[in-house]
């Protein structure tokens, strides 16, 4: 098992709640986790359907034959367990009772609003960061790791890339999406999902990415909605402020798993990386994207924007995380070479928005970090192998 940075997070929330509950896209390692983190627990996994008929059959018993501390994996199966959960973690008033997961997070997180709302810790799994795949394999370059993404099952089973990515997209649309959609727009869909990796790192405008999918508006938002609550996308939303400026109003688009990405753009080599006209795009993805996880693994929420105003002066990169008045900001380039020229916006956006200057940094795929003047210019692999201090 490849250690995951979110495992003493998982314990600690277990001392604080009744319920924990681990959520993320499908095979990001779930299971695993709890079940390495909560080794003396009892495990049911609900993808088995003769207990799944049993927890919607009688979820009374069910729950009262197997006493906690309990694992109840793909928990979303058996919607009335919540109810009994709620009931005997009350009754018990003891934090830890019960671990839950599930792949199909839109179900899962329904259920938990209804029942458990006050009792439950709520984290987010993604796929491997960089910094957890290293751990594993020293040798990974960034570039091989944006290619091979996350997904823990590609770095311990030596699976060929392409053959695990269309089992993954078809796992996952006809099991964790088909309920949600006509059988005649699931292939549809999976062009509408080609159709965003095209259009990584650009505004979303659901009316032309309608137009473009030959569906109507509402069915391409409601795809949108579909793919960020299963964790494959996820908006960036721009910076507003009372500035005296016209801001733009259009989220971005990425993707929380950079493999999953390049797949969906055929781009099978890191030369296909260089060489893609995506590139900058793609880098600008994996920097914040695994800005999530960093923010995820530590039970922080994130709070990251753009800049992007009428003059079409923009910063890739806002970070309010720490601190809404002193925001870090972050240029993006795919480029090795540091230009002056790169800071630019840096530097007029940072004095807008009286940023100190050590909060302004250019990322890019140099070595190392060092400073120009009033910029911190930082080597790619130098930032998404920083370290977050977890909460609590």
């Amino acid at each position: 098992m490849i250690p995951r940075l979110m495992s003493e997070q998982v314990q600690r929330s277990a001392t604080w709640f009744p319920v924990v509950s681990v959520t993320g896209p499908r095979q990001s390692g779930k299971s695993t986790l709890v079940r390495s983190v909560f080794p003396e627990y009892d495990y049911v996994n609900l993808e088995n359907p003769e207990l799944r008929n049993k927890a919607n059959a009688d979820p009374i018993s069910f729950i009262e034959d197997r006493h906690p501390p309990l694992i109840i994996d793909e928990a979303q199966y058996a919607p009335d367990l919540f109810s009994m959960i709620q009931v005997t973690a009350d009754d018990i008033g003891k934090p830890g009772q019960f671990i839950l997961s599930g792949s199909q997070n839109f179900l899962l997180l329904k259920q938990i609003k209804q029942s458990l709302a006050g009792r439950v810790g709520v984290l987010k799994l993604l796929p491997l960061s960089y910094a957890e795949a290293v751990r594993a394999n020293p040798a990974m370059t960034v570039e091989e790791f944006i290619i091979t993404g996350g997904y823990p099952h590609l770095h311990d089973a030596h699976i060929p890339r392409s053959i695990f990515f269309e089992s993954y997209l078809g796992s996952y649309i006809e099991r964790d999406v088909a309920d949600y959609l006509d059988v005649r727009n699931l292939t549809a869909f999976r062009t509408f999902l080609r159709l965003c990796a095209q259009h990584v790192g650009g505004l979303v405008k659901e009316t032309s990415m309608a137009n473009e999918a030959g569906v109507a508006y509402r069915t391409a938002k409601s795809w949108l909605s579909i793919l960020e609550s299963s964790y494959i996308t996820f908006r960036l939303p721009p910076y507003s402020s009372n500035l005296n400026k016209r801001l733009t109003k259009a989220p971005k688009l990425y993707f929380h798993d950079t493999g999953l990405l390049c797949h969906l753009l055929h781009i099978e080599t890191i030369h296909d990386l260089q060489e893609h006209p995506l590139f900058g795009e793609i880098v600008e993805n994996i920097v914040i994207s695994e800005t999530v996880k960093r923010y995820y693994n530590a039970l922080k929420v994130p709070e990251l924007y753009f800049y992007r105003d009428d003059s079409k002066i923009e910063v890739d990169l806002i970070d309010c995380t720490h601190s809404q008045i002193k925001p870090e900001l972050f240029e993006i380039k795919s480029g090795r070479m540091y230009h002056d020229r790169f800071a630019k916006h840096l530097r007029s956006i940072g004095s807008l928005l009286n940023v100190p200057n050590d909060h302004r940094t250019v990322v890019m795929r140099t070595d190392g970090v060092y400073h120009d003047h009033d910029i911190t210019v930082s080597g790619l692999k130098d930032f998404l192998l920083r370290e977050e201090t977890p909460i609590g």
